[in-house]
């Protein structure tokens, strides 16, 4: 997903020389082709994530569009007060963008899990937070950050995920996309998490006859507050599906909306608790030990619904 994505952004930047990357001692193959292209606009700040959101605020207010990439936790947590105020406080055009969300460097252990980043970026003010589903929307996202004025937090998720599209989607910041329409179960999802939903509304299909609507919930803030509402007049039950924290995230956001209009229906969300255990490995044993797949999320929503 992050090379397609700033693949996108080294063909946008040969039609503007506005765009900057900075990168934090890292993905120096990834961006091979740009520094060679754009050797004055390619920095390396180093193993300085802090200075890296104030260079780039730096640049910002010299009318630069700046993309600042690096692991989420050293891009978000560990510059998280200078991203704060130098860059969200501002409102400046950077692009923050954090590759490895949830478990995906999981082999490296906890101090490279991306699990509290949504909910600490969509506090900030001004900030948008965006976590594209597949290859597909991070280059529609990639076109569409370019124009985009304003502070954006873009979280990538595997490389070499599945595809949730055939084709280039109708992607737009702020607009939930429905991928598929149900009756009373509605799966509303982020990123990753995407294609297990649309894996779990396939199974409750085959296995309980249950035609679940699936949402994907790409754009975090601004939430799409019409489709939240929407689909909670039409649906008995609503689940949320996220590779993140259990507090804080989509789940966090989607029940906000639901609290105010007084959703009297089911709701559960799916997540990461916050008792982490001591497990280390690959991004697939640790979403399975911790329930994220699609077989343990179908069962548990199976059991929910009361359907056995």
């Amino acid at each position: 997903m992050r090379d397609t994505f700033f693949k996108a952004v080294g063909d946008i930047a040969r039609l503007h020389d506005d765009i900057f990357i900075l990168t934090g001692d890292l993905g120096f193959k990834l961006f091979d082709d740009f520094r060679s292209r754009n050797p004055e606009r390619f920095f390396d700040i180093g193993v300085a994530e802090s200075n890296m959101a104030g260079i780039a605020a730096g640049l910002a207010l010299s009318e630069k569009n700046v993309y600042c990439y690096s692991i989420i936790p050293f891009l978000v947590m560990r510059a998280y007060e200078h991203i704060r105020v130098d860059i969200a406080y501002q409102n400046l055009n950077v692009k923050l963008v954090g590759v490895g969300g949830g478990f995906t460097y999981g082999r490296e252990g906890f101090t490279h899990y991306g699990l509290e980043d949504l909910a600490l970026m969509r506090t900030l003010p001004n900030i948008t937070v965006v976590s594209p589903a597949d290859i597909f929307e991070a280059k529609k996202l990639a076109v569409l950050s370019h124009k985009y004025k304003g502070p954006m937090y873009i979280r990538l998720g595997k490389t070499n995920g599945p595809k949730v599209h055939d084709k280039e989607p109708d992607f737009a910041i702020g607009k939930a996309m429905i991928l598929q329409e149900g009756n009373t179960v509605a799966l509303f999802a982020v990123g990753d998490m995407v294609y297990v939903a649309k894996q779990v509304a396939d199974k409750l299909l085959k296995k309980e006859s249950i035609q679940a609507t699936v949402i994907n919930m790409h754009t975090i803030k601004p939430l799409d507050f019409e489709v939240v509402s929407q689909v909670a007049s039409t649906h008995k039950a609503i689940f949320t599906l996220e590779e993140h924290n259990i507090n804080g995230g989509l789940g966090s956001a989607i029940a906000e909306v639901l609290a105010e209009s007084r959703y009297d229906g089911l709701f559960k969300r799916f997540g990461i608790p916050n008792s982490l255990k001591g497990y280390i490995g690959s991004a697939d044993y640790l979403r399975d030990k911790y329930g994220l797949t699609h077989e343990k999320i179908f069962k548990k929503i199976v059991k929910e619904l009361g359907v056995r």
